[in-house]
């Protein structure tokens, strides 16, 4: 490769993981809005949390008490008001996003694995169950018709033989649906009439997964082959089911099959192949960039989580390699180079790419150097000289149009009839509520309010920690400190309000000598002091010590 496709490979693309989101419950899936500004994320739970990508915060949540099954597919409706999700209960839930309601609740035959809204009307969707054939279903009324699998088949219920999951979605405008079949086939299906238009021939493998570019000019299959095809889409956008009438009445000679193969070639054209000959990785949610021009691919092996991008051509650009987990799913942000990822563990990485600070760029004198020079000052460097005055060509009497909503062209088709949502109000979450302090807690603080005791001058301790009594056989060292502890609990254990100060190393020295003295007071009397108090008792103080008199001391008048 040049040095010039290596320079394009480069760019365009996610590099590093930036930061990453998480939640309680875990995610299982993600889906960005139609602008990339929100990210909704389906949760273990049932519920579906919604994400603001600007400030990485929690916009809103939706809970469901009926439904607490892990949440399988997630997709925005084209305004942005509604979501829907698909749960292992077999159900699917559609939310309204800015009141939180859930509107609808249908149960299907089969778990869905894969939802996603029709484009050009919000009560169409398609699904594609585990073990059935991709069907449309009328949320308004909860009809549900199964689309074929084969050409040479027809419409047939989900009943029956085990029958592998076939993947299917919608074209840009949602009137044709292309439907990978279990024979290998792309099948082109007018979504009115649910008739075959098409088919193509992908591999003998069963195909994964069908996704169609933003712009709809490209086509990704993933199959069981372990290989990624990217096919180029030759039919007019706006006007695909007449050019396909068109091309099947052409061939009057062929039969019905023969016909569908035909039209299907003119339909379809392969362009490029993804696939890894070394370890022979197995795709899970393949996808293309914003403009179309990069393809991704989470590798489907466990304890890995490893993202690769190709460029449309085919040459690999980067392997991004994240933690040891197991990648779940993936998405490209609508607008911007940027890809999140959800692992088993719950968490959603998201991957930018990595910028390169230019100080330059803020000024056009600045020059960057890469070791120090001796500055030359000149002689009128710091001289004032009017005459270099930039002189604006603002017209100030022109007046300027604040109201006028200049079209996106990132969005050919963003003029919309329906007020799209892009932002959610953030709603501030208050503070938990402090613990109600005891009467007779305020009290102790309040009469522990002063560090020193003027009663007992010198003390740091408050009056109820002083009067504490000390224990007669523990260390009176211990006893201080742990009567001094007992009144600075944490709060976690709700025993008091709010903290008091730590008791300082000058301050335990202190309580260690009174405690000493204290000690000294209580200690019991010697042996020597008993015999002292013995013959001070024979000199007079017997009456005092309350011993009867002998008879010697019978004729002499106790002293006083």
């Amino acid at each position: 490769m040049s040095s010039s496709d290596l320079m394009a490979l480069n760019e365009g693309f996610p590099e590093v993981i930036d930061e990453f989101l998480e939640h309680e419950p875990t995610m299982k899936c993600v889906a960005f809005n139609r602008r990339g500004t929100l990210l909704a994320a389906g949760c273990h739970d049932g519920s579906c949390v919604i994400w603001d990508f600007e400030t990485r915060g929690i916009a809103k949540e939706l809970r469901d008490d009926e439904c607490s099954s892990p949440i399988t597919s997630i997709c925005w409706s084209r305004s942005g008001n509604r979501i829907l999700a698909s749960a292992a209960d077999k159900s699917l839930i559609l939310w309204d996003v800015m009141s939180s309601t859930r509107t609808i609740r249908i149960f299907l035959q089969q778990t869905p694995l894969q939802v996603r809204f029709c484009p050009s009307s919000s009560s169409l969707c398609l699904v594609c169950p585990v073990s059935s054939t991709p069907m449309i279903v009328d949320l308004n009324s909860g009809n549900t018709t199964l689309l074929k699998t084969s050409v040479l088949e027809k419409s047939k219920s989900s009943g029956g033989s085990p029958f592998m999951p076939a993947a299917a979605c919608f074209n840009r405008y949602g009137n044709l649906v292309y439907v990978g079949s279990t024979k290998g086939e792309i099948l082109v299906i007018d979504g009115k009439d649910g008739e075959v238009r098409a088919a193509v021939h992908v591999s003998d493998s069963v195909v994964k997964s069908v996704v169609f570019s933003r712009n709809g000019q490209y086509l990704l299959t993933n199959s069981y082959d372990r290989v990624i095809r990217i096919y180029e889409n030759l039919l007019p956008l706006k006007d695909e089911i007449r050019a396909l009438i068109e091309l099947n009445e052409n061939q009057n000679d062929l039969n019905d099959i023969e016909k569908l193969k035909v039209a299907g070639s003119k339909c379809l054209t392969l362009i490029g192949e993804f696939k890894d000959s070394v370890k022979k990785v197995h795709w899970k949610a393949p996808c293309f960039s914003a403009d179309g021009e990069w393809v991704v691919g989470g590798s489907a092996n466990k304890a890995e989580h490893k993202i690769y991008i190709w460029n449309r051509e085919g040459h690999r650009a980067r392997i991004l390699e994240g933690p040891k987990e197991t990648l779940l799913d993936l998405a490209w942000h609508p607008v911007r180079p940027v890809v999140v990822s959800v692992s088993v563990t719950g968490a959603v990485y998201i991957w930018t790419k990595h910028y390169t600070e230019y100080w330059s760029a803020l000024s056009p004198d600045f020059t960057e150097i890469d070791e120090n020079v001796d500055l030359v000052e000149q002689e009128d460097e710091f001289d004032l000289n009017p005459r270099t005055k930039v002189v604006s060509h603002v017209d100030e009497d022109e007046e300027v149009d604040i109201l006028t909503v200049e079209k996106d062209t990132t969005f050919s088709d963003s003029d919309m009839s329906q007020e799209e949502l892009c932002y959610l109000p953030v709603t501030p979450i208050p503070d938990p509520p402090e613990p109600q302090v005891p009467e007779s807690q305020d009290k102790l603080l309040e009469g522990s309010s002063n560090p020193v005791d003027n009663n007992n001058s010198g003390s740091l301790l408050p009056e109820t920690a002083e009067q504490a009594p000390l224990s007669e056989t523990a260390d009176p060292n211990v006893d201080f400190m742990n009567n001094a502890l007992t009144l600075y609990t944490d709060d976690a254990e709700g025993t008091r309000g709010k903290r008091m100060r730590k008791p300082s190393q000058k301050m335990l020295e202190l309580q260690e000598q009174k405690a000493k003295k204290a000690s000294k007071s209580k200690k019991k009397p010697s042996a020597e002091e008993n015999n002292d108090d013995a013959e001070g008792d024979a000199e007079g103080t017997q009456i005092k010590r309350g011993r009867k008199p002998s008879k010697k001391d019978k004729g002499k008048e106790p002293q006083v």
